[in-house]
């Protein structure tokens, strides 16, 4: 995001030679693929993966069953993770224990199994990071589709239990992100006397641009229901990252509950 933003403030003198790179660190945007293509001819490739699984599991390309889609369809299928790299599997379980079809709409979590995936954490044997039959549990939470395309939905740690409802944080702050005054979107769940967690939604706007909460709502009614719309928007300067540039929804939360989170 950030070098998106740098390449519209100072655009090349030149044709880029450049003509594809690699995200891997977080859920890819379908707005970020869009731009990078059309306003720079620079194409994106998803991977997805883990520290403990070394670290690829799927990369996402276009395949020939992909190519009579329409261009619109065809950043949908880009903005997935992708497909399995050769020499690991990976499955869809559900809250139930059972295996989740490959329909690209039942969600589950994510476990993996292959020959360099982590069998066990040093020294913490009471840790149960695998399933009875050996799969690894990553935590991340999804869909598998008929082609074999895996789609983040979220982290169970990030996901947002609303009045009995899941709400997934990741899935809002796509959609936020390609709002054309939005430079950066981040939604964490907060406590609710009514519904036990609602959806708090921090923006970092584009130089010069503002949005009512008003307008983010109707925005957002264009792809989520009423109850999926977050209960407070809160400007930032910006949003705390990680070490490796992820969103810190765990310092968002810690700070939102001290009530500094401004």
């Amino acid at each position: 995001m950030g070098i998106l933003e740098e390449l519209k403030r100072q655009p090349p003198q030149e044709k880029l030679t450049l003509k594809e790179f690699m995200i891997g660190g977080s859920a890819c945007p379908p707005y970020l693929i869009r731009r990078f293509d059309e306003d720079f001819g620079i194409g994106i490739m998803q991977g997805w993966g883990m520290t403990e699984t070394s670290p690829v599991v799927t990369t996402s390309r276009l395949q020939p069953l992909h190519q009579e889609l329409s261009y619109e369809d065809r950043i949908k299928v880009k903005a997935k993770q992708g497909i399995e790299m050769p020499g690991v599997e990976i499955r869809v379980v559900m809250e139930d224990g059972s295996i989740a079809p490959r329909d690209g709409k039942t969600v589950g979590e994510f476990e993996v199994r292959g020959h360099w995936i982590i069998s066990g954490y040093y020294k913490m044997e009471g840790i149960t990071s695998h399933s009875e039959d050996g799969w690894f549990r990553t935590g991340d939470v999804g869909t598998i589709d008929e082609a074999g395309y895996m789609e983040l939905t979220d982290r169970t740690k990030d996901l947002i239990k609303s009045g009995g409802e899941w709400i997934s944080s990741v899935a809002l702050e796509s959609f936020l992100m390609s709002h054309p005054h939005v430079a950066e979107a981040a939604v964490i769940a907060i406590p609710d006397p009514k519904w036990v967690e609602r959806p708090l939604a921090c923006i970092v706007f584009r130089e010069g641009k503002t949005t009512s909460d008003r307008e983010f709502d109707e925005f957002l009614l264009k792809r989520f229901v009423k109850y999926q719309l977050p209960k407070e928007y809160v400007c930032l300067k910006s949003i705390p990252k990680t070490g490796i540039g992820k969103f810190d929804k765990k310092k968002m939360r810690i700070l939102y509950a001290e009530g500094n989170l401004s």
